[in-house]
């Protein structure tokens, strides 16, 4: 499958595409540092060959005003996808009433809008697939009935609202035969997690949930559509 990932540089995004290069998957690798995202894609082509994983460096706030930038790039890699996967994200750990209206903003840009519009860019090529998915990640925090934590307002309505647009998009793109589903993750013990919250562990490791990754982008969105399936060891 041609696959494209965002927030690949490191964490779940990271360990997904080794993990899914080790499976002789095709990846397109999207993130804004360079030199990380090109460490991942060389340690992907030596577990799945030259060729196996491209990098493609690239701030994603761009496509928001410049999205015919964004597609230019990826005409030069591919006409084709079978996979979006939506994981870049941005977590922001802050009392609600010291939120400035531009701080919310750049969250929901890069939680919400920019995973909406990198779908509207990437519907062409994944309408030449035979079978596509996209794959939206949200939170636990983004779960109705969840736990809530102080200082996530605007991480878990971002993620909320994504989690909303993937079960309207579902529907809308039946007959193009695209599915949209989205994970909605628990805590990893990523970087993002440990900037964010200095000092909290997780009992979840990246590689434990990267192999969960793995199986739903190569087989667990062929039974589902329209769904946000929890993942997480702890009840809400």
């Amino acid at each position: 499958m041609r696959i494209l990932i965002t927030g690949a540089s490191r964490g779940i995004g990271a360990e997904l595409a080794l993990q899914l290069a080790a499976e002789d998957q095709h990846l397109f690798l999207v993130a804004r540092t360079e030199d990380r995202l090109r460490e991942v894609a060389n340690q992907c082509n030596a577990l799945g060959g030259a060729g196996a994983a491209v990098a493609v460096p690239y701030d994603l706030a761009g496509i928001l005003d410049k999205p015919a930038g964004f597609t230019t790039l990826l005409e030069q890699h591919t006409d084709c996808l079978d996979v979006l996967v939506n994981n870049a994200g941005l977590l922001v750990s802050k009392p609600f009433a010291t939120f400035t209206p531009a701080e919310e903003r750049r969250v929901f840009d890069t939680n919400y809008f920019m995973p909406a519009q990198l779908i509207r860019i990437c519907m062409p090529f994944l309408e030449r697939s035979a079978a596509a998915s996209v794959i939206n990640v949200t939170s636990m925090g983004a779960v109705q009935g969840s736990a809530k934590f102080p200082g996530l307002s605007a991480y878990s309505s971002s993620k909320g609202a994504l989690a909303i647009l993937t079960e309207c998009l579902a529907e809308e793109f039946k007959t193009l035969n695209i599915k949209v589903n989205a994970l909605a993750f628990g805590a990893v013990q990523t970087e993002m997690l440990e900037e964010a919250f200095p000092g909290l562990q997780s009992g979840t490791s990246p590689q434990e949930m990267g192999s969960f990754f793995k199986w739903f982008v190569m087989e667990g969105w062929r039974r589902m559509n329209g769904k946000m399936l929890p993942v997480s060891d702890s009840t809400p």
